[in-house]
């Protein structure tokens, strides 16, 4: 019998596949949201390699499920595999909406470094707001007219991306640039648990969304050659890199900018390359980083109107998100939903802090939902495994560590920030409702899978 060709992804491959996954934007801006809400700089980098080894829990977990439900997209079919349509309807609604936030907080973190670059003076929120809108604006034209950025410019972009990271890296063999040490950082403080507790929980809020990306593992549990070995190999030494890169650049910003100016930096990798080039270092960094902001644009507002078509088509959203512009082959509703959703998230709520609390929380509910569906695919596939089958070792353990993890994340944004969780629970909420209200009959709505394999 002739052997399938279908699995066929390395050990190197799937490695380089989870770096990739993972290493996006937040990691020139994300430091300076978790050093500010960290006491110390111990809590700093324990939540930095704490937010690792979730990673890993979580990236083994949707392993796990993908080798059991190899299907195109698993990441929202599965939810509707597992659990009833209203349930799978929501879930995957908000992650669509958390999608859109993420994409206008990268949005963001463009704008600030752009605003950096071009005027003289700190701007305001306003003007950073309508320059992440104007990116969005721009690349949803250019989807429109169905242009395509060439894979030569993403992949020379994504190239700048790592390019900045080394130099970020590099900083630390410059004792030269490094600032003085503070005593405010260094002095002994006596903190209650409480407060240590509560510090890590806000750190690890902007921790998790840089570490984010790993769930999308789910697609590959299928096309490994040998999983049981390569998967759990392949995850390790992927996520172990990312940490490895994630404490030596926040090290970096710890030795050049200092703990205390870090919490309130803004465009904390240009301060870092201005210090090592000049104000001429801090330009063309600031430009370059926006540049690739702009490729993160393009391919989110690509991929993720491409989701709601098969959304559409699985009757999970209604058949008009399955428009089609034939002639330039574009999603014209999807796209467009899409674009406006993320302005929206822009225009209310205006700075990265607000949506980072937003998305994460949103974040944590899908995150929990689909991690627990590997208890659900395990009680009814007992016996239904086959040679490409993976089998986490350390059930249940490591995906009730990632839930637990996830939960006390939301927790810390609901106790800090209390009305954006609750802001969140009623989109949740707001989601289910409109479930029952279209569905066209008492077992499902048109076209909805129903909760079963």
């Amino acid at each position: 019998m002739e052997r399938s060709t279908k699995p066929q992804l390395s050990l190197f491959d799937l490695t380089m596949i989870v770096i990739g996954l993972v290493i996006g934007l937040g990691i020139f801006r994300t430091a300076s949201d978790s050093a500010r809400a960290a006491l110390t700089p111990t809590i700093f980098f324990t939540a930095w390699l704490a937010g690792g080894l979730i990673a890993l829990c979580g990236a083994l977990t949707y392993a796990e499920i993908g080798s059991r439900l190899p299907v195109t997209g698993g990441y929202y079919k599965i939810f509707a595999v597992a659990y009833h349509p209203s349930v799978a309807f929501a879930v995957n609604c908000i992650i669509l909406v958390s999608n859109a936030a993420s994409l206008a907080g990268v949005a963001l973190i463009g704008s600030e470094y752009l605003a950096e670059a071009i005027f003289t003076e700190p701007p305001s929120d306003t003007i950073k707001a309508f320059i992440a809108m104007g990116s969005i604006g721009l690349f949803y034209v250019i989807n429109l007219l169905g242009l395509r950025m060439s894979s030569t410019t993403q992949n020379l972009l994504m190239s700048v991306k790592i390019g900045m990271v080394v130099v970020l890296i590099l900083a630390l063999f410059f004792p030269q640039i490094h600032a003085p040490v503070s005593v405010a950082a260094t002095a002994p403080v006596d903190h209650s648990w409480t407060d240590i507790v509560q510090s890590f929980g806000a750190a690890l809020v902007a921790v998790s969304f840089t570490y984010g990306g790993y769930q999308q593992t789910i697609n590959f549990g299928g096309e490994v050659r040998n999983p049981r070995y390569i998967l759990p190999r392949g995850i390790l030494i992927g996520t172990l890199i990312i940490i490895g890169l994630y404490l030596t650049v926040s090290w970096s910003y710890y030795k050049v900018i200092g703990f205390e100016e870090l919490k309130t930096s803004r465009g904390i990798a240009a301060i870092v390359a201005e210090r090592m080039f000049g104000p001429a270092g801090r330009y063309a960094f600031s430009i370059l980083l926006f540049l690739a902001v702009l490729a993160y644009v393009n391919v989110i507002l690509l991929s993720n109107p491409r989701v709601m078509y098969a959304m559409s088509e699985d009757g999970i959203l209604p058949k008009i998100f399955a428009k089609k512009d034939e002639k330039r082959d574009v999603l014209t509703v999807s796209l467009t939903t899409y674009a406006l959703l993320s302005v929206v998230m822009i225009f209310f709520m205006e700075t990265f802090d607000r949506i980072l609390s937003f998305t994460m929380f949103l974040d944590c509910i899908g995150m929990a939902f689909s991690a627990a569906t590997l208890f659900i695919l395990r009680r009814r596939q007992k016996d239904v495994l086959t040679e490409n089958t993976y089998r986490m070792r350390l059930y249940p353990w490591l995906p009730l560590l990632f839930i637990a993890a996830y939960g006390f994340v939301a927790y810390s944004i609901a106790l800090n920030k209390p009305v954006t969780a609750l802001t969140a629970v009623a989109v949740l909420a707001a989601f289910v409702i409109i479930y029952f209200v279209f569905r066209r009959s008492p077992k499902h709505p048109a076209g909805m899978p129903g909760p079963n394999l």
